[in-house]
């Protein structure tokens, strides 16, 4: 078996660790597997060799190695009978004008889905097949095509831009640009988003990654063009949960729109907290916790974001239950939406059921517990707000915690 033979040290790409099939040669003079330097510089912030750590431009050119690679296949085929199989000849990469000649056939009708598939494989071939298509304008027809085929309802078109799209991960900034001179994009997704289950799954799931890092840095401008229906689809998609990734980025978009008030009340409108909160019953990840619980206190800062949350049976006892078990952020979260629920919306009825439901004694407990003093001062003020109502209750546990904590 390969693994126990051994390999000469040179055929080893030093970031993989594995046999290098393409191996280059990049200015510094250190050779590795294209597909790892590659992986190396364009993903992250890295901007020097690995090995020498000489700078290293991503512009860089990297020489192949073909001396090296047939001496790689060569002893590859030496030890075939040993269960080593060779390594085939890198394809010779598509130059910028075949993408050029890809972007034109999908302007013609009956070339436009094959053109699309061949450019979805070209972009999970390689890196540099990736940058040459950012070279040639792939994500800026992309969106053109998306916009243009939802106007036309043709769904299969749109499918497919927005898996080439997301394949190709064009730079953040470029795509923020695109996203905002054409804002039919955002009614395009949304349209995606709120197709029936179990339809555009992948689509879908490409629409809110493409999204997400846009919306995270756009300004408020921006951000107050969402409409409803735009909400919707999110919380559509969060109900239907087709991928954890994808319902990590749909949350971290819903986030990222929470701060400006007139965003907050159009989540709310799209029903958000109702499906925020049986989303969390569902779950015992502690991120997407942890994202939700931050969705809920921007919510809570809206009386029709706290009527709705304890309008559901389950929306005050999930957030007592989330205190001390999840970790020091959604404690925090979890303290500023029972604050915001006792100083705005705290009748009788509301206190008592805090009491009932453990919210009471969980803050006690957290005035215990090694958190931070943020918390605990927060955790103390709601007590304190409301210590004359709970301390008369017939919840003995409660009451003696309530006790101890404040001394009343």
């Amino acid at each position: 078996m390969e693994d126990e033979i051994e390999i000469p040290k040179y055929f080893i790409c030093p970031i993989s660790l594995q046999i290098m099939k393409d191996p280059v040669t990049t200015v510094t003079g250190m050779t590795y597997d294209r597909s790892s330097i590659e992986r190396w510089l364009f993903h992250g912030s890295n901007t020097s060799c690995p090995v020498t750590k000489q700078p290293l431009s991503k512009n860089s050119d990297l020489t192949p190695n073909h001396t090296l690679r047939r001496l790689i296949q060569a002893w590859c085929t030496a030890n075939a009978d040993n269960g080593v199989d060779r390594i085939p000849t890198p394809k010779t990469p598509p130059e910028k004008t075949h993408f050029i000649k890809l972007l034109q056939d999908i302007w013609v009708p009956q070339l436009q889905l094959e053109s699309l598939k061949k450019l979805q494989i070209l972009a999970t071939e390689s890196e540099r097949n990736r940058r040459r298509m950012g070279e040639a304008g792939v994500e800026k027809a992309m969106v053109w095509l998306v916009t243009e085929c939802f106007k036309k309802d043709d769904l299969e078109v749109v499918e497919e831009a927005l898996n080439v799209l997301y394949l190709v991960q064009a730079p953040l900034e470029s795509m923020k640009l695109l996203i905002v001179e054409n804002y039919d994009f955002i009614d395009a997704v949304t349209w995606v988003l709120q197709q029936e289950s179990g339809r555009l799954n992948t689509a879908k799931i490409h629409a809110v990654l493409v999204l997400k890092p846009v919306i995270e840095t756009s300004t408020s401008h921006f951000l107050g063009r969402l409409n409803v229906e735009f909400f919707q689809g999110l919380v559509k998609f969060l109900r239907d949960g087709i991928s954890p990734k994808g319902t990590k980025a749909a949350l971290r978009i819903m986030l990222g729109a929470c701060p400006w008030g007139r965003n907050r009340m159009k989540i709310i409108e799209a029903g958000a907290v109702f499906e925020l909160i049986e989303f969390q019953l569902a779950t015992t990840d502690k991120r997407i916790n942890e994202l939700v619980l931050c969705i809920l206190d921007h919510l809570c800062a809206s009386a029709d974001g706290r009527a709705q949350l304890l309008g559901h049976a389950a929306g005050l006892p999930l957030i007592s239950k989330r205190i001390l078990r999840i970790s020091p952020a959604a404690d925090d979260r979890a303290v500023r939406i029972l604050s915001s629920i006792c100083k705005f919306s705290a009748t009788n009825e509301v206190l008592g059921e805090m009491l009932a439901v453990g919210a009471v004694t969980k803050l006690c407990l957290l005035l215990q517990a090694g958190c931070s003093a943020n918390v605990k001062e927060k955790a103390m003020g709601v007590l304190k707000l409301h210590s004359k109502a709970w301390k008369n209750s017939p919840c003995s546990a409660s009451v003696y915690l309530l006790t101890r904590q404040l001394g009343i």
